[in-house]
């Protein structure tokens, strides 16, 4: 496994609070009039670091599970629309989010780590396609990096909103 994408992805806890930490109070829960070029799942500040937290622990903890136990396992999305609504995502406190964020990342880490290459090369269906638990690794990051991009463009959506105020 790459050192880049080990660094990314054991840095994004952080990134992540940094992010959310930079959202105003009053608009942790703030709903823009349109999505339209978000770069991540349509979701609140709040509902943001909720999604990516499950997607952690329900995603990719048993994709990677199946991935090393599972022969060429078809491994299913989540509806993060379902789990936010389940889940209450809008009355979740942060600081608990980060803490279970920061444990799960650091179990994954630890089992990435591990991993020998024939680990790394065992085949899954993942999105209606072909890849191997590396690419898993690397969809995860990807994920990540949507996450912050997406926290961005509210911090952009935000800026502008209090500009024209």
């Amino acid at each position: 496994m790459n050192s880049t994408t080990l660094a990314a992805l054991a840095d994004f806890p952080l990134r992540l609070e940094e992010h959310y930490a930079a959202v105003p109070t009053e608009f942790k829960h703030w709903r823009p009039d349109s999505w339209y070029g978000i770069p991540s799942e349509s979701f609140t500040p709040i509902e943001q670091i909720c999604h990516v937290r499950d997607v952690e622990v329900d995603g990719y903890h048993v994709r990677f599970r199946r991935a090393l136990e599972e022969s060429n396992p078809d491994l299913p999305d989540l509806d993060g629309e379902s789990l936010a609504k389940e889940r209450n995502y809008a009355a979740a406190n942060a600081t608990d989010v980060f803490a279970a964020l920061r444990a799960a990342r650091a179990q994954t880490l630890e089992l990435i780590a591990a991993l020998t290459p024939r680990q790394l090369a065992r085949p899954v269906r993942f999105n209606g396609g072909s890849a191997t638990m590396q690419s898993l690794v690397h969809y995860l990051c990807s994920h990540d990096q949507q996450h912050l991009a997406g926290m961005q463009w509210l911090l952009a959506k935000i800026e502008a909103l209090r500009v024209r105020a």
